[in-house]
């Protein structure tokens, strides 16, 4: 009959045993430190004041003491070290780092999660709650192909619910693009999180919209004006207009305002001259006041003649656009005469 347990190395009280007690007191001693095993920390000496009944793993190139035990685990009792040599399969809590490991093969390891599972909430390297229940903090993430393709499903309930991606910045919305309270697909902005602007929605049957887009048709009140040589008109009807063009100061010595550019771009521009008879006139396209966009032309005529100019101008946010008359003519303003129109491109 063996002295000792085969799994915990526990020593038999012995037949006909003088001093049982002791025996007995020994396997209570290793009961103490491997039931409910607790790591203080994992060391290559032993630390110069250890408490009663702390428990050390003893790490590589031990000295002192522990010198030639490396792997095994050092025991605190009555003053003195108990040495234990961990078997396949314990469980040990190591406070330092609070963690709970399990020795294999010489080594301990953290218990590897479940092949299958279903959780509340998970929370990589970060924290998750009950609205978000999956939070992952990481430089990157990676989703990749099994063999074929890969796909990212985000599923809503009903069109009136949202299905996105949110993009923020110091926890902050900036952009968000998906299925944002209706069944279009959507590219939204924000410049402080609160005020969102639509910059693509493409509906269910792929027409594709930009209502930011700058885009504006401009023209005087409809009225028949003959301006002089030299002097401007501006703009106060905007028969089309988003993306931000607004009316702005009055042109001088003219009449009419301003048109404001929103934002800086290449813009497609087309103007469109409407004259009831001329001696021959012209209608320049100006920015700030000074730099010509386009130009049209006309010769001498008694009846009606309508011209147009389209062409690309580099425009900066503020710019204001205005018209400046040369030579004599009656003039046709409003919608379908003498206007304006600009696209951002």
């Amino acid at each position: 009959m063996s002295e000792e347990t085969a799994n915990l190395s526990l020593p038999y009280i012995l037949p006909s045993q003088a001093q049982k007690h002791v025996t007995h007191n020994e396997a209570l001693q290793r009961l103490d430190a491997i039931v409910q095993l607790t790591i203080e920390a994992e060391l290559a000496t032993p630390p110069e004041l250890p408490a009663e009944g702390c428990c050390y793993l003893i790490g590589a190139s031990a000295t002192g003491p522990w010198s030639g035990k490396s792997g095994r685990i050092a025991f605190r009792q009555d003053g003195a070290w108990l040495y234990l040599t961990p078997l396949d399969g314990w469980r040990a809590f190591f406070l330092a780092d609070d963690r709970l490991r399990i020795h294999q093969a010489g080594a301990w390891h953290e218990p590897a999660l479940p092949a299958e599972g279903s959780f509340a909430t998970l929370g990589i390297s970060t924290g998750a709650d009950a609205f978000n229940r999956l939070a992952v903090s990481s430089p990157a993430s990676l989703f990749n192909h099994a063999g074929n393709g890969h796909q990212l499903k985000i599923n809503k309930a009903g069109a009136a619910d949202t299905a996105s991606l949110l993009f923020q910045s110091a926890w902050s919305g900036r952009a968000e693009m998906g299925l944002a309270g209706n069944d279009e697909f959507a590219i939204k902005v924000s410049a402080d999180g609160s005020d969102w602007r639509t910059a693509l929605s493409v509906s269910g049957g792929g027409i594709a919209s930009m209502p930011n887009r700058p885009a504006v048709r401009a023209s005087l009140a409809a009225a028949t004006l003959s301006p002089a040589n030299g002097s401007q008109t501006g703009f106060n009807d905007l028969h089309i207009s988003q993306g931000g063009f607004a009316l702005g100061t009055a042109v001088a010595g003219g009449t009419g305002n301003n048109l404001v550019v929103p934002a800086a771009g290449i813009y497609l521009l087309a103007l469109s001259v409407s004259a009831l008879s001329s001696s021959g006139h012209g209608v320049t396209v100006l920015a700030n006041g000074a730099t010509t966009l386009a130009t049209v032309t006309a010769p001498s005529a008694s009846t009606a003649t309508r011209q147009s100019a389209i062409g690309l101008a580099f425009l900066d946010a503020g710019n204001r656009i205005s018209l400046r008359h040369s030579g004599s003519g009656s003039i046709e303003f409003g919608s379908g005469k003498t206007e304006i129109t600009l696209i951002r491109l």
